[in-house]
């Protein structure tokens, strides 16, 4: 597949905050494959980096994201190496906490992006679909069960076999956002503000939480797993400083460990 307009997505890590961007307005920052594998390159590297709690995942220009490159559905010989379910199954299981910054338009796959994320803010603005039953594409597995997981199961009929518009209004009742702002300023602000107060909690109880949370939502969970990282929190550092923080009416400072 030939180069397309704009970047490709961008990789920051400061301190315990990440930023991937999409960068591509001038394509409503649609993706192809090589935009798919760095995004996986970068997803790898944040699940690498330990001191990384939060993940934003932001886009450039009035839309977040208009999902998959249709061209690349009837490309010859398509074989990607990285798929754009794989990329959403990446997304989900990571390891950190990952927020949504919806900037505008979110159409077909991105929604799903959107999806897999843990939090969804999103500008008043901001409104979408997912037009696979007229593309006559039949959407990936991940991707459905995500969304009725997410959305219940009449919520992902009417997206994805009525190919039903939807608006920010429509998008925070169904909970495909868990926030609406104003605008665009709005959203920065509400997306640094919620950044800065998870980054702020405990590693050990907010990332073992996150991952058993997504364990219990896929009707599952490991047992021994949860029984580990239960003891680990309960016998941590950050445990007793959170109660001396408690008693002295003062911010914690948590050291993971």
């Amino acid at each position: 597949m030939s180069s397309s307009p704009g970047l490709p997505p961008a990789l920051a890590i400061e301190g315990r905050l990440a930023t991937i961007t999409l960068r591509r307005p001038e394509l409503a920052n649609r993706l192809d494959d090589q935009d798919l594998a760095t995004l996986m390159a970068h997803l790898n590297a944040v699940d690498a980096a330990h001191d990384v709690l939060v993940l934003r995942l932001c886009a450039e220009g009035r839309h977040f994201c208009s999902g998959y490159n249709v061209d690349g559905f009837t490309a010859n010989q398509r074989d990607p190496a990285v798929t754009f379910a794989s990329v959403a199954d990446r997304l989900e299981g990571l390891r950190p906490v990952t927020l949504a910054a919806i900037n505008g338009g979110l159409y077909g796959g991105a929604t799903d992006l959107a999806l897999a994320c843990d939090f969804r803010i999103g500008v008043a603005q901001a409104k979408g679909f997912v037009p696979a039953a007229r593309l006559g594409l039949h959407f990936y597995r991940g991707g459905m069960e995500r969304m009725v997981s997410r959305l219940g199961l009449d919520m992902a009929k009417r997206i994805l076999l009525l190919a039903e518009p939807f608006d920010a209004a429509g998008m925070l009742a169904s909970g495909l956002l868990t926030q609406v702002v104003a605008d665009r300023q709005a959203l920065d602000e509400a997306v640094e503000s919620l950044s800065q107060t998870l980054a702020g909690m405990a590693p050990l109880a907010l990332l073992g939480m996150k991952k058993h949370l997504n364990a219990i939502g896929h009707g599952g969970i490991d047992a021994a797993m949860f029984a580990a990282d239960e003891a680990a929190a309960a016998s941590s550092d950050d445990l007793r400083e959170g109660a001396r923080a408690w008693r002295e009416k003062r911010p914690p400072v948590f050291r993971g460990r």
